[in-house]
């Protein structure tokens, strides 16, 4: 998630991440997060737009997946567990051409090994834009 305004809640803080990732190429802030949600906004740019001027769809899938993972992450970091994207489907409802997109993910489903999120994208008049259906796997680290 973006390091700008807003930057990173305080539980990220003593941990080691890259500076320069796809969220923070895109512009993409992690707003707030709790037991089982998570929210966050991508500001309405050049960056984020394909050719025809409106959010590119792989912007709200990059943002469903990474939300998503990060609030598997928190729940499950405390066990050692790592997380990692398994599947993304994200279906484009509304075009979005200027102002700020705003994430709601919400965890439908908690289990041993995968997680399932349903996030719903909005945009500055709260009319639903987007919505993702993302599935999570949990897994214990890998022995080196």
């Amino acid at each position: 998630m973006s390091r700008g305004k807003g930057n990173l809640p305080r539980v990220l803080a003593d941990e080691d991440f890259p500076k320069e990732t796809l969220h923070s190429t895109l512009g993409i802030e992690l707003t707030e997060h709790g037991d089982g949600f998570v929210k966050g906004q991508v500001p309405v740019t050049d960056r984020v737009k394909q050719e025809l001027g409106l959010v590119h769809g792989g912007v709200y899938a990059a943002m469903a997946e990474g939300l998503c993972s990060f609030g598997t992450w928190l729940a499950r970091r405390d066990e050692g567990m790592i997380v990692s994207g398994q599947q993304n489907d994200t279906s484009f409802l509304r075009p979005v051409f200027e102002g700020t997109v705003r994430a709601d993910c919400r965890a439908k489903h908690r289990g041993r090994s995968t997680w399932v999120w349903e996030c719903e994208f909005t945009n500055d008049e709260g009319q639903l834009v987007a919505l993702s259906r993302v599935t999570i796997a949990v897994r214990p680290p890998r022995e080196s």
